[in-house]
């Protein structure tokens, strides 16, 4: 079993609000969010959606792609942790032709 990826919303809480200081309320402000709906994500009780993604990297001048790179990988693992036990394993796989 790997490890849990790291939400998104703490990336943005450690590695960015927490080196400038920032609040939420600043930091809301500054993307242009409220800050309850702020406040849900960098505690990791709402998922990062597109909308989101761009006003982080618009703010802090990375990717969309990165901050999407990480909510996918945590949702995968997220999904891999209770795999569904009604699928046959490989039952849709093509065979090659004779």
């Amino acid at each position: 079993m790997t490890r849990k990826p790291t939400h998104p919303g703490a990336v943005l809480r450690e590695d960015v609000m927490a080196p400038l200081g920032l609040s939420v309320t600043e930091t809301a402000k500054r993307l242009g969010v409220s800050r309850k709906q702020l406040s849900l994500f960098i505690n990791e009780k709402a998922s990062l959606s597109p909308e989101m993604a761009i006003r982080i990297a618009e703010a802090t001048g990375t990717s969309v792609e990165s901050w999407m790179a990480m909510q996918t990988k945590l949702s995968i693992w997220e999904a891999s942790q209770d795999k569904p036990k009604n699928v046959v394993q490989e039952s849709l796989v093509l065979k090659p032709a004779l």
